[in-house]
This record gives C-alpha cells, structure tokens and sequence, in this order.
C-alpha cells in the first residue's frame, strides 16, 4: 500500500494489498478486502465488509457502505480476463449491498460513475455502464450492460433498465418500471413496460429551472407525445421550440442521437 505519508486508518481486520493506493484521510472498516491497482482519493470512507477489487480508480470524498461489492469482474460470459477498469469521481454515496462491476472489452472496456451520485442499497450498474453527476438510483434499481444515465435523472426503487438504453438528463422512473427503450430527457415514465407520463416538471423546479423553461419543455413533450405526429414531424417541431429556449436543446439531440427509439 503507498499512501505518500498520509494519515490513513485502516482496521486490522482488513485486507489491504500492497499494491493498493490510498489518498490522504482514507479510512477503510473491518474485514474489507481491497485489491491491487486500486486507487482511491482523498477522505474517502470504505465501510466494513466491502469488497474493492480493480483495475478500479476513486475520485475524493467517496462513501462506500457495508457489504457492497465495487470493481468487480463483469458479469459477462463473453469476458476473458482482461484488464478492465471502473472508474468513479468524487462525493459520490454507494450503501449497502450495491454491486458495480468494471467494463468489458467488447466496448469501452470502462465502466464510469461521476459525481455526486446517490446509489441506495441492493442498485445493480452492470459492465460498461456510464453514468453521470448528481443522480439517485433508489434501492433495488437495477442497470443491464452499457446503459447510461445522464445528468441528474432519478431512477424510482426497483427500476431495470434494459442494455444498450439511454435515460436522459433530468427523467424520473417510477418505482417498478421497465424500460425497454430510451427515456428521454426530463420524461416521467412508469410501468412494464415503462410508458411516458408528463415531464419531471417538479425536479426541474428543483434543478432552477425557470418558469419559461418548464412551459417549453412541456410544450415539446406534447410534441412528441400528445400531438399525434410521426416522430420526425414531432422532433421539427421540438427543434423550432429549442431555437427559443435553449433550455429544450438536450431533448432535441436526445431524440435525434436515439437508436433503441424512444419509450413512447
């Protein structure tokens, strides 16, 4: 373990390989395994029990509760051992139970977690998953292989997200949906399969998001979800709202960029 002359307290019941580094503050519980080439930032604090393995890189000011499982091999039959990697930036909350497992070499070969994320007990982040800042996945929310979830999207308890969808910036799951197919930005879905339900107009309240801004995003989700129009007529028209409201301007190269096609 190199840790440059940092204080780090490490309880003697854990299992820190040598080859491990650990920043300056980092406290790490009993019986915590935590394997070789991982890195980990500043203050950051590995509760009892964890289970670290890498090739896997921490950010500073990470929590990790007891009994989650971080940087593990994938769960992919097609992988063979190669030297994958998780990566995680800073502030971010992961409890109990979470299981997060490093990237595949069939894609990106990374699987990245951003910043302030809040990830509640027993959520599953599969390989090559990509996820962004300031999210909530409740408990039990569940993401197959390289999904990604943008910016500040809520994920409702108990949510599966299918491989290969995007959930867009700001979109709220309720708890139990399955998504099967895009959910785009600041869209409430729910159900099995998830079916769109207005936008997240009071998470956007939460997010500053202006008065002018919410209309106009409503305004192009009936666009898209209540006019009746083909989805190419329907996204013209978002993208002529966008020219007025920038704010409109993430849904509009959402739905233009989609290729699973959105839930709808």
């Amino acid at each position: 373990m190199h840790n440059a002359g940092y204080v780090v307290l490490i309880h003697p019941t854990a299992l820190v390989d040598p080859a491990a580094r650990l920043g300056a503050n980092v406290r790490v519980g009993p019986y915590t395994l935590i394997g070789p080439d991982v890195d980990i930032g500043d203050d950051c604090v590995i509760g009892p029990h964890v289970t670290l393995r890498g090739p896997a890189r921490l950010g500073r000011e990470n929590r990790i509760y007891q009994y989650a499982s971080v940087g593990e091999e994938p769960q992919d039959k097609k992988y063979g051992g190669e030297a994958t990697c998780l990566e995680i930036g800073d502030r971010n909350t992961i409890r109990e139970f979470v299981t997060i497992h490093r990237g595949t070499a069939q894609d990106r070969g990374v699987t990245t977690i951003g910043d302030d994320n809040w990830i509640m007990a027993y959520v599953h982040i599969a390989h090559d998953c990509v996820i962004g800042d300031r999210t909530v996945f409740a408990n039990g929310a569940s993401l197959a292989g390289h999904v990604l979830v943008d910016h500040d999207a809520i994920l409702g308890g108990f949510t599966l997200v299918h491989q290969f969808c995007r959930v867009g910036a700001h979109a709220f799951t309720s708890m139990g949906s399955c998504v099967k197919q895009d959910v785009p930005p600041f869209v409430t879905v729910a159900g099995n399969p998830a079916q769109p339900h207005g936008i997240n107009a009071e998470g956007l309240k939460r997010r500053n998001f202006g008065r002018t801004e919410i209309q106009a995003i409503r305004r192009a989700y009936r666009s898209v979800y209540k006019s009746g129009l083909r989805l190419e007529q329907a996204i013209e028209n978002v993208a002529h709202i966008a020219e007025a409201t920038p704010a409109v301007e993430p849904l509009l190269q959402f739905l233009r960029a989609s290729e699973r096609g959105i839930v709808r």
